[in-house]
C-alpha cells in the first residue's frame, strides 16, 4: 500500500447533480483531480442565518493528489456557487499502489 501523503480525498457539497458535473469537469480539464464521483439527492440539515434549513444537494467526493489540495481548494473556492462552501479534505491511512499511481498519471498536466 501507498503511504498516506500520495492521494487526498476532498468532499463537497453543491446545490445540483448538474452543478456538481460541471464542476468536476472543469476540474477534471484542469488536473486538479483525478476522479469524481457524484452523490445525488442527499438531505443536508445545516444551520444558515440563525435558522435550521434542509435542502437536497449532491455530494461530490474528488480524489486528487495530496501536493495539490490547496490549489484544488482554491479553485473551489472561486467556481464554487455558494458563499461558504463545504470543503472537507480527508487523508486516507492507506490506498493501493495501482490506484496511487493512476492518480498520479491522472493529475500531471500536459507536457507539450
Amino acid at each position: 500500500m501507498e503511504d498516506t501523503a500520495a492521494v487526498a480525498l476532498v468532499l463537497t457539497t453543491i446545490s445540483t447533480e448538474e452543478h456538481a458535473e460541471t464542476l468536476a469537469r472543469q476540474l477534471l480539464e484542469e488536473r486538479l483531480i483525478a476522479c469524481s464521483t457524484v452523490i445525488g439527492a442527499a438531505a443536508s440539515h445545516y444551520w444558515w442565518g440563525g435558522t435550521i434549513t434542509s435542502e437536497t444537494e449532491a455530494v461530490l467526493l474528488l480524489k486528487t493528489r495530496s501536493d495539490l489540495v490547496e490549489q484544488l481548494q482554491q479553485r473551489i473556492l472561486e467556481l464554487h456557487p455558494y458563499n461558504v462552501p463545504e470543503v472537507i479534505v480527508l487523508q486516507p491511512s492507506a490506498v493501493s499502489d495501482a490506484y496511487a499511481a493512476w492518480v498520479e498519471e491522472s493529475t500531471k498536466r500536459s507536457q507539450h
